[in-house]
């Protein structure tokens, strides 16, 4: 199992300093990766203590990428129908270059109903429109040669490094098909595993039908503070029914705090084995 931190870009916690000390707390300890979330436009009824403030999960990546030394860089989810397919791609592309492969994409269709309306989008179609970028990205990472064709007009996909592993975000019937059919994992909210082993195992005949591989499965949630033994039990019988990666999330207001997490991930995972 690999062990990935949920790192705030809200709030407070989204300052500079603080991002970059947890960061390095987390590359330094030796867990595997680090996942930012994705909002452009909370409403004011709505700030989820964040205060509005948000910062660009690509753009906030691409800085990480220079602050650290191996660790994997992860959006948790980016919200597919908010962006445009073809620069998306190639921000995404960039990234992966730029930070020597580092970069793991989950990739969501979103929920916020004020955010669709702030932008323009129709949420009644954002399925589709996640699909769109998900096809695109398959072209542009995995086609033969560096040409992609897009509204009828070739172009040169450059840089192309190798292609970040897809995780699609979500719950339900379509966020499983869409992960069988084009992701490499499946990324679940949540750490109960008497509720993820029904879905993890219809992911898997999904995937068994399409002749596709069987989906990794990156589960997000909590782990029991300071109780090293009972969040090994429960990392445990995740890995039992199929979780491959397991990433702690948590509330944290400066780096201080986020060290407490990285500290118990730490101490489950070597109870774990």
């Amino acid at each position: 199992m690999k062990f990935g931190l949920a790192l705030r870009v809200m709030g407070e916690a989204s300052r500079a300093d603080v991002l970059l000390e947890c960061a390095q707390a987390a590359d330094a300890a030796g867990m595997d990766d680090l996942w930012v979330q994705d909002h452009l436009a909370i409403p004011p009824d709505d700030a989820e203590g964040s205060n509005g403030r948000y910062l660009d999960p690509l753009a906030t990546l691409a800085w990480l990428a220079a602050s650290t030394e191996r660790i994997g860089l992860g959006t948790g989810v980016l919200v597919a129908p908010y962006r445009r397919p073809l620069p998306t791609a190639k921000s995404i592309a960039t990234i992966q270059e730029l930070s020597g492969g580092r970069v793991l994409l989950g990739v969501g269709v979103g929920w916020m109903g004020a955010e669709f309306r702030a932008l323009g989008v129709d949420r009644g179609r954002r399925g589709a429109e996640t699909d769109r970028l998900l096809d695109l990205l398959r072209r542009c990472f995995h086609g033969e040669g560096d040409v992609v064709e897009e509204n009828d007009q070739a172009f040169l996909f450059r840089p192309n490094p190798p292609a970040p592993p897809i995780f699609i975000g979500g719950a339900g019937p379509h966020a499983l098909e869409r992960a069988a059919r084009y992701g490499e994992g499946w990324m679940p909210m949540g750490s109960d595993p008497a509720r993820l082993g029904p879905d993890i195992a219809k992911l898997r005949d999904l995937s068994d039908a399409l002749g596709r591989p069987r989906p990794q499965v990156a589960a997000l949630g909590g782990l029991p503070p300071g109780d090293p033994g009972r969040a090994a039990e429960t990392l445990h019988a995740l890995a039992q029914v199929g979780v491959t990666r397991f990433i702690a999330g948590g509330r944290y207001a400066n780096a201080s705090e986020f060290r407490l997490f990285v500290d118990d991930l730490v101490a489950a995972r070597d109870q774990l084995g």
